[in-house]
């Protein structure tokens, strides 16, 4: 999210606060057909639900006020379409469903008077576009039109029938345009983007799978920043060049999906651990060596380089005492004068909100596109399924009242980080019920898809308005039921876990003894590799005489 600048003085200290992942799956390398790609939005203080745009016809001569995504500042005003399209969170009723990450840039590029910041641009994009096509379109015009007020962002921007990145940037102060490029992702592909720019030379690419700005090239050469040949020129390096923390923090996330459908994929570590200059970089696709399911991708979005050479390193004293595969920012640390860092995984406390979109040719359009949604830490929420012709949010990703400094226990935001708030500490403790619990509910719903979009196919025939409704309120039922389910979680993790100790169950209800009272408490005490740690670390200070008993 936000402005991330890949220079040297601040990829090391700007980069936590704002940051974000999308993943990317071709419909000929899915399990059934789907296109999916989906969307961390990360970023510390930053409060959201789940948006709504309700289809609308608008008079000629009305305006449209445009306010930055990330602060709300006005910046300015432009005509309304005549017509546009419903819009649930990131996807529109024509299954368009448009993503983001940002990795900075040049800073010389940003046009602080542009009209148009990053997130209003994706909105107005949903409200204006049928494809995925049109709304790269509309992006481009737009932009050129009003200017761009955001630094480099890449965008993903897919269709039912299509994916395609498209990274832009402005052209500097005043200047009332950008330069983009847009490559589209082939069908049997994956692709991702981490906040560091991963468009590298396009010329080469069959006309109709790219789409460019017309002084992509010569502007950078007008600015002296390249002097090669145009087939030659290298988005990324010219425009957004990467550095460790590019490297380190952003495409190690990208490497990591890769990694889990690719074979020999180790080639490119060097690349992703940030230390060797000519290391190889990574490709913007790979074809996976299998077929890639809806689980597999939720599965990606909650990863934390488990069983890899990045892999957090939870048993050392930064996971704490129960093995927290998490780390506080800023990500980088100074000791006694010299810098250190920490890793940065997909999975991420400081997620707002996360979704897999699943979008299908086949199916009706208000039936076909779905929007898997969790309003947290992916790794931590189920995600419910969100129809992209719902009209009207469930109460508990849209509540009245609730904001980032008012807590409200109908808000799912703050029920699902009342919970994660707990896990987070006390993790391998913890976060084997709160896995138990996402899982059975992930796994409902997904038996439940089937039924229930036979049932909106028969009310279609007759009637799409009804298959609308019907959508619409099984999609808010099963949110309001998650929200019912974590409060529960919640209660019951305070009380099992209360003061370090764990009260025994049988299932979900509390064992008590032959008196009526609660039974006796375990006292698990510390981990082993904790507790060896400490060891070490203490020496003989906290020894007991060998004779002396523990209480």
């Amino acid at each position: 999210m936000k402005k991330f600048f890949l220079t040297a003085a601040l990829a090391l200290s700007a980069f936590a606060a704002h940051a974000c992942t999308n993943f990317i799956v071709g419909k000929k390398a899915s399990t059934d057909g789907s296109v999916f790609c989906t969307y961390n939005a990360d970023d510390y203080g930053m409060f959201i639900g789940l948006c709504h745009f309700p289809a609308a016809r608008h008079a000629k001569g009305e305006m449209r006020q445009v306010r930055d995504w990330d602060s709300h500042k006005y910046l300015g005003a432009i005509p309304e379409a005549a017509e546009t399209y419903n819009v649930i969170g990131n996807i529109n009723e024509y299954q368009v469903c448009i993503g983001e990450t940002t990795y900075g840039g040049r800073e010389e590029m940003i046009d602080s008077t542009g009209i148009l910041d990053y997130g209003s641009l994706i909105y107005i994009a949903l409200q204006r576009s049928r494809s995925a096509r049109e709304a790269i379109h509309v992006m481009t015009t737009l932009v050129n039109t009003y200017g761009y007020y955001s630094s480099g962002e890449t965008f993903t921007i897919c269709d039912p029938n299509e994916a395609w990145v498209m990274e832009m940037m402005g052209k500097g102060p005043g200047s009332k345009g950008a330069v983009w490029v847009a490559v589209r992702i082939p069908d049997d592909a994956i692709c991702a983007h981490a906040n560091q720019s991963r468009i590298t030379t396009f010329m080469h690419y069959k006309k109709g799978d790219v789409m460019y700005a017309k002084d992509v090239v010569s502007f950078a050469r007008s600015k002296g920043w390249y002097s090669g040949k145009d087939k030659d020129f290298s988005w990324r390096d010219v425009y957004a060049a990467p550095d460790f923390g590019g490297r380190r923090y952003c495409d190690a996330r990208v490497w990591s999906f890769f990694n889990r459908f690719a074979d020999n994929f180790d080639r490119y570590l060097p690349w992703v651990m940030g230390k060797e200059t000519d290391a190889e970089s990574m490709p913007l696709w790979i074809v996976p060596n299998r077929k890639v399911s809806l689980q597999d991708v939720q599965a990606a979005m909650r990863d934390h380089y488990e069983d890899t050479p990045l892999a957090l390193d939870t048993t050392s004293i930064g996971g704490g005492i129960w093995q927290m595969p998490y780390r506080p920012t800023p990500l980088s640390f100074t000791v006694d004068g010299r810098k250190y860092f920490n890793e940065r995984p997909v999975s991420t406390q400081q997620t707002a909100f996360s979704y897999v979109a699943q979008l299908r040719s086949w199916l009706p359009r208000e039936i076909g596109g779905i929007l898997w949604f969790g309003n947290d830490d992916g790794n931590m929420v189920p995600y419910t399924p969100i129809y992209c012709g719902n009209t009207i949010q469930p109460d508990c990703y849209n509540t009245p009242g609730a904001d980032a400094v008012t807590f409200s226990d109908r808000n799912a935001y703050w029920v699902c980080n009342w919970v994660s708030n707990m896990v987070y500490p006390r993790y391998s403790q913890l976060f084997p019920t709160l896995r138990e619990v996402r899982d059975s509910l992930d796994n409902s719903y997904q038996a439940q898809q089937a039924d229930v979009e036979f049932h909106a196919q028969e009310l279609y025939n007759t009637d799409p308005t009804e298959a609308v409704k019907y959508l619409n309120a099984y999609s808010n039922r099963q949110a309001q039921q998650m929200l019912t389910a974590w409060k529960e979680l919640a209660t019951f993790l305070i009380v099992k876990y209360n003061d370090m100790a764990v009260k025994p169950t049988r299932g979900r209800t509390f064992l008590r003894n032959s008196e009526g009272l609660g039974a006796k408490v375990e006292r698990p005490g510390f981990p082993e590799p904790f507790a060896r740690k400490l060891v070490k670390e203490t020496g003989e200070r906290y020894a007991l005489p060998s004779k002396n008993a523990s209480h």
